[in-house]
């Protein structure tokens, strides 16, 4: 019976190591590990606030020379540091850009669950993936933590955001460029929940906004239901603004509002008055006013 039972054992362990074996590839890159699991591996710490916030070493991270998009096309660069900030850039608002300030893409063929890299060789050179070294620091302005994840690439981790792989754009030269919007109908800009930056029509493509006719707005008022029935809240002011109500809205200007809160996901600028927001494509969670 113990002899069963030390043979079995044996098996299993050399299933084990067959399985160990099939599941490694040839070290081009782990993409293929949920961050999650990856994440665990990294020893990588968190801290709130910017870069040069938390006295961080401009030569070993994002603000590197050779951290730049094109200097990074030229081979992998892993950073000691990394800046993961929501802002604006060019006429995607919110958009995350790194400590440099240059814009950070999402590729529609990679998959966020699990979160996996589709971009490797020529790809790669012109979109050169965002890594961090194991060990590497994390600084956090305006992202939240949860949306934050890491799968091994390049003898490094590469940054996932929303569970989608993010990279530079090789000919965004300076920063707030946004050259690498909507190229080949598949990359676009990442806002800090990991969406698609910039504003989403009915066929699910993200585009610029058509320019505003009217000034600014700044205060609206959402009914809870439409035709613009009570109850009603008011809202102003600079910022980002939750919203309650979704049923209507009334308002004298422009203005930005959005599917998520802390005006993430999708947006859509809007100038009139709207009797029916059902018919815009989202529930409203969140609102920007320009003043």
């Amino acid at each position: 019976m113990f002899r069963a039972r030390a043979v079995f054992a044996s098996c299993a362990a050399l299933g084990v190591l067959l399985l160990s074996a099939c599941n490694d590839n040839d070290g081009k890159s782990d993409s293929s590990d949920s961050s999650s699991s990856a994440a665990t591996g990294a020893d990588l710490s968190f801290q709130s606030g910017t870069a040069s916030q938390n006295n961080a070493d401009a030569n070993t991270g994002d603000s590197a020379a050779g951290a730049a998009p094109a200097a990074a096309a030229k081979k992998p660069v892993v950073r000691k540091w990394v800046q993961l900030s929501a802002g604006k850039a060019g006429e995607l608002d919110p958009v995350v850009i790194n400590g440099a300030g240059f814009t950070l893409y999402r590729f529609d063929k990679d998959t966020a669950n699990p979160s996996k890299s589709n971009c490797f060789n020529e790809c790669a050179t012109t979109w050169p993936p965002y890594l961090v070294a194991k060990g590497g620091r994390v600084f956090l302005d305006g992202v939240p933590k949860s949306s934050i994840g890491f799968i091994k690439r390049d003898g490094a981790f590469q940054v996932t955001i929303g569970g989608w792989p993010v990279y530079l754009f090789s000919k965004d030269v300076k920063p707030g460029d946004t050259n690498g919007q909507g190229v080949g109908g598949t990359w676009f800009g990442v806002t800090p929940d990991g969406q698609k930056a910039g504003n989403t029509g009915g066929d699910g493509q993200t585009g610029a906004a058509p320019s505003p006719t009217s000034p600014p707005a700044t205060a609206a008022t959402f009914f809870d239901s439409p035709n613009f029935g009570d109850p009603a809240e008011g809202l102003g002011g600079p910022g980002c603004k939750p919203v309650k109500f979704s049923g209507s809205l009334q308002i004298s200007g422009f203005a930005k509002i959005w599917e998520g809160a802390d005006c993430t996901g999708k947006s859509l600028t809007v100038e009139k008055d709207v009797a029916d927001l059902s018919t815009i494509g989202f529930k409203v969670k969140s609102i920007r006013f320009s003043n």
